[in-house]
């Protein structure tokens, strides 16, 4: 019988990066009911390099009035239903992105998110066979368990 390596655990909230578009230490919501991983960003605009499609888009975080202009490989175009039932056509953008010391490429789309507590939401396809969640707790794969603007540990 193989024995796998235990998973990490998760909290309901943690830190992730994105190393390749520059992003760091972005809050972000673990949220098992959500298939689709999401990130706030505003398309600016589609463009090809070397014969790939690629897609501008800005992340604004408002609360430190900071906005980062990021570029990623556009791999799709999906209808997808929010929470509320809404269902929206995203770009889809593929990217590597990590929480704690796991990192793999992660499908992401992008979404208006500017309502939401969190600018970024990780969906049970990036955490299936890769974490373990424990929803009455945060914060487990950030050390020191931070005090993140507007969301006290």
């Amino acid at each position: 019988m193989t024995r796998r390596k235990p998973l990490p655990v998760v909290g309901w909230r943690e830190l992730v990066h994105l190393p390749e578009l520059g992003l760091h230490a972005v809050p972000a919501k673990i949220d098992t009911g959500a298939r689709t991983t999401s990130l706030h960003g505003t398309v600016l605009e589609q463009f090809e390099r070397d014969g790939q499609k690629y897609v501008r888009f800005a992340v604004d975080f408002d609360r430190q009035h900071v906005r980062q202009i990021c570029e990623a490989v556009n791999v799709d175009k999906r209808t997808i239903t929010s929470s509320n039932g809404e269902r929206q056509t995203r770009f889809i953008v593929k990217t590597p992105l990590r929480i704690g010391d796991v990192e793999h490429r992660a499908e992401i789309s992008l979404a208006d998110r500017s309502d939401m507590r969190f600018p970024m939401l990780i969906g049970r396809s990036y955490l299936r066979r890769r974490f373990f969640v424990d929803s009455g707790h945060s914060w487990l794969q950030t050390p020191e368990n931070p005090v993140v603007e507007g969301h006290k540990p």
